[in-house]
């Protein structure tokens, strides 16, 4: 079985680059296809594996600026040939699905969503675009193109792997597909319970605008509670002019660093509403709660009142409401590590190996 992958674009770590990583760990000898690869970007992730990219590659500095070339990614994407493959598993946020692959090749496609920007969250990312007045006109026009070209792409795999319910719901949603759902990778070993617990409690991620960090620092500047915010992101100095002196903004972190201050957290917050959400998993994976918006992922992972507690709305009263009745005594750290060992990236690995071979086997009947 001669085994493709491929990405969106490789330019950031994130989620999905882990579950790419899962996924060459399972088939080291497969080539990863991506429309971009900014080696300096992703600080070393991939470097030892063979990589192809699309002619966005010879663009000057489209690693940083990718967001601004939707109407050339169809293109890109689709200059692939994997006419030499058994078996294209694409690992997709957006285009990776819409490869074209051949009648005898089975096209796996692991669905971390569809493609927000062109759907539901359209909208959003038309009031959240930084760019020009002009630039901002005419992004309507070519969403109309991306959300035609999306749904037309949406029929090419030949099977559906969703990471959430939630987002299972959404493919069929929008692409009117059924999904099978296999969550996300946890490395379990990188994480560990502390015996001593800081005062501290911890927000991670990229300072995005529908991450709501801006809710969580609104909150805490009324609680005045110590709050450590890991990660930086576009949002970041707008965040620290609202923030108070008990928030403190510690940047990007190594992975060392960052599971020391996990596992000391008095609560691990996280306000979004994400298709799934593995920040969340790294603090049950150290042992500690979380307090979480209730929508999402986030409702497939933690369990209320065992491994954390839910806030109903995406607003400070909300978060406060929440965070004055949380009490840490009444929370154990082992059994919440119990629950987060049920995502561990050995279980990902070989539940995703196992169905791929079995479907592949089906295909070739």
């Amino acid at each position: 079985m001669k085994i493709a992958l491929v990405h969106d674009y490789l330019v950031q770590y994130g989620g999905a680059e882990r579950v790419l990583e899962a996924f060459t760990e399972i088939f080291p000898k497969a080539p990863i296809f991506t429309m971009v690869y900014d080696k300096k970007l992703m600080s070393g992730a991939f470097e030892n594996k063979k990589i192809k990219t699309s002619f966005l590659q010879k663009i000057p500095f489209v690693g940083s600026h990718h967001r601004l070339f939707p109407l050339l990614m169809p293109m890109a994407i689709e200059q692939f040939d994997l006419s030499d493959f058994d078996v294209v598993l694409s690992d997709s946020n957006s285009y990776a699905k819409g490869i074209i692959t051949n009648p005898d090749t089975l096209h796996i496609t692991y669905c971390h969503t569809p493609m927000r920007y062109a759907w539901d969250d359209c909208h959003k990312y038309l009031r959240e675009f930084k760019y020009s007045k002009l630039t901002k006109k005419l992004v309507p026009f070519a969403m109309n193109y991306i959300r035609l070209w999306d749904k037309i792409s949406a029929d090419r795999p030949d099977i559906y792997i969703a990471n959430s319910n939630f987002v299972s719901m959404r493919i069929k949603k929008y692409y009117h597909k059924n999904s099978v759902v296999i969550n996300p990778p946890v490395s379990m070993d990188n994480f560990h319970i502390s015996d001593e617990i800081g005062d501290y409690y911890l927000m991670t991620g990229r300072a995005l605008p529908y991450k709501r960090f801006d809710i969580v620092i609104k909150a805490f500047n009324k609680l005045g509670l110590p709050l450590k915010i890991i990660g930086k992101g576009p949002e970041t100095d707008k965040l620290k002019k609202i923030a108070k002196s008990n928030i403190e903004f510690l940047g990007y972190l190594d992975d060392e660093e960052t599971s020391h201050y996990f596992s000391k957290c008095k609560a691990f917050i996280f306000p979004p509403e994400e298709d799934f959400g593995i920040t969340p998993l790294e603090a049950m994976a150290s042992g500690r709660p979380v307090i979480a918006f209730g929508g999402g992922g986030a409702l497939e992972t933690v369990i209320e009142n065992k491994t954390g507690m839910f806030f109903s709305e995406q607003t400070a009263n909300s978060i406060m409401e929440v965070v004055k009745k949380f009490d840490s005594e009444k929370f154990d750290s082992e059994e919440i590590r119990e629950h987060a060992m049920k995502f561990d990236k050995e279980v990902f690995k070989e539940n995703i190996k196992n169905f791929i071979e079995e479907k592949y086997k089906e295909f070739t009947l």
